[in-house]
Parts: structure tokens; sequence; C-alpha cells
């Protein structure tokens, strides 16, 4: 598959594109945002408080995110791995974090083609498995 969002330049079919994106996600009631980004040493993407937001979880959960920096049309691969790498130091917090809150990564893969597919590099299911979280991908089709 093409990773790209161009038209083809002879007219033809248009070129098929692939996006990815993983967040570290953590909800519950009463976040400490201030403590979780300061332990974790990480500026969060957003952070919501439960009831303030548009989407299912922030109507009843506060949520705390970090989404991977990496460019979206990168392998899933390599947004894992930045979370994995960024949050590996604090493994031990998230887990004492988990006895009181849910704690999951939230992995995407868009693409305008429903044959597509992707691979994930095995070195990536440490972070589920450190977390003891499952592996999961939300599918999007456009």
């Amino acid at each position: 598959m093409i990773k790209s969002n161009a038209q083809n330049p002879e007219g033809g079919e248009p070129v098929y594109f692939s996006k990815f994106k993983a967040s570290l996600r953590i909800l519950g009631d009463g976040l400490d945002f201030d403590e979780i980004t300061r332990t974790l040493g990480l500026t969060p993407t957003g952070t919501r408080r439960k009831g303030s937001g548009h989407g299912l979880l922030t109507k009843d959960y506060d949520i705390w995110i970090y989404t991977a920096p990496v460019d979206r049309v990168r392998p899933l691969d390599e947004h894992i791995m930045a979370i994995w790498d960024a949050i590996r130091p604090q493994i031990p917090y998230l887990r004492e974090l988990k006895r009181r809150f849910r704690i999951d990564v939230l992995c995407g893969y868009r693409s305008n083609s429903c044959t597509g597919g992707f691979d994930v590099d095995q070195r990536c299911l440490g972070l589920f498995t450190e977390l003891d979280i499952p592996f999961g991908v939300s599918v999007m089709l456009s």
C-alpha cells in the first residue's frame, strides 16, 4: 500500500493512504492531572474533566491523554514505541494508578482502502504486557 494522500498524477485511481495514531489514556474519577504530568514527565496532549467533553468517555470520567508525537503516516510501531520509550521508567507508577483508574493505549488505523493492513513489530507488545492491558486497534475506513 502506498502511504500518501496524493492523487495519481495520470488521472487513474487515487493513491491509497494509511494513517496511524497511538495515545496513552488514563481515565477515572478525581484524576490529579498535575501529579500524573509531573510523575510521567510528559506534557499531556489533552485533559478533560468528567462531563466537560463531547465524547462518551468524558461524559463519565476525567481523562488524561498523551498522544505519541509521531507523524501519522509513520507505521503504528513507531507510535507505540514512542509511548513505550516515554513511559518505560514509570511502569511501577502506572501499575499503581491502574489499581484505581483505567489505563489503556488507544491505537488507531485509518485508510481509504478496504483491503489495507499493517504489521506491528513484536517489540511493541511489551508495552501492553507490562501494563497488563489488551492490544487493540480502532479501524476507520474513509
